[in-house]
């Protein structure tokens, strides 16, 4: 069962002439709550201000927020907490006025039953759907993902868990709703989000974590044949933790990374926060 506050109040419903409803105007967070605690909460927070002050929206009181969160979080044992941000109800056409007064959501649900056969380790695929590139928006969640929407109906096989997703210039920036790193040797290597891609809370912790493990962090440009040449590969983001990739495939083409090394060590210290 879902449970949804809108401004504070238990709601189900907003105004028509919202913001995010109709322009995509907005923000939002995906927290993962793990013993009665939003995981990295401070990292949501950062980026969803940071967010705020890019998109030039009022942000709600800091404190105000932070003390929602943490009292719907401690509902549950463990779930998902979703925050979404908009904009607010504004005039019609594009030019906000800079009175809006924003509107923040609420959802907090169960963790869904995983249906993918090997839920601790995926599968995952090349898409063909390209993300734009806007360095105004680049690393940013907004509330406009139609990209990542399309790219997600581009298979049906439960058992691909995640996509990979290109920019126009052909280098592989993200997945649909995670981040990718590849490791050779002592080098952590994760795409460059200046142009575009979500810079995910998880993402920033594990580069966080690289000096703890002796590995180098890059952020860089990658190729397909980069991964290719990887001697391992994961995904994450804030509900999943890291994940070790088993199997990518594009185009009949499957690449098989032989290690799990840093995954599981990064694994074994996300459990403990």
């Amino acid at each position: 069962m879902i449970k949804i506050w809108i401004n504070g109040g238990i709601a189900s419903q907003i105004d028509c002439r919202d913001r995010g409803l109709n322009y995509g105007d907005g923000l939002f967070e995906t927290l993962c709550i793990a013993r009665g605690i939003p995981r990295l909460l401070d990292y949501h927070l950062e980026r969803l201000y940071n967010g705020c002050k890019r998109l030039k929206i009022i942000p709600p009181n800091l404190a105000l927020l932070r003390h929602e969160l943490l009292k719907i979080a401690a509902l549950r044992t463990s779930g998902i907490l979703k925050l979404v941000l908009t904009r607010g109800v504004g005039t019609r056409g594009y030019r906000p006025t800079g009175r809006e007064r924003c509107i923040r959501i609420l959802s907090l649900q169960p963790f869904p039953r995983i249906a993918a056969p090997h839920p601790g380790i995926w599968h995952v695929r090349l898409c063909t759907t390209r993300l734009g590139s806007n360095i105004t928006l680049a690393g940013l969640k907004t509330l406009n993902r139609l990209e990542s929407v399309m790219a997600r109906s581009e298979w049906q096989n439960p058992r691909i868990a995640e996509g990979l997703m290109m920019d126009a210039d052909g280098n592989i920036v993200c997945g649909t709703m995670s981040n990718i790193f590849i490791r050779r040797g002592i080098r952590l290597m994760t795409p460059l989000l200046d142009r575009c891609g979500v810079a995910g809370v998880m993402r920033r912790w594990v580069l966080s974590q690289a000096d703890a493990l002796n590995l180098k962090p890059y952020e860089i440009r990658l190729r397909w044949k980069d991964i290719a040449n990887a001697e391992e590969v994961f995904m994450c983001n804030a509900l999943v933790g890291v994940i070790p990739i088993a199997k990518l495939i594009r185009q009949g083409e499957s690449i098989r990374p032989p290690e799990v090394h840093a995954a599981a060590q990064l694994q074994r210290r996300l459990a403990l926060l």
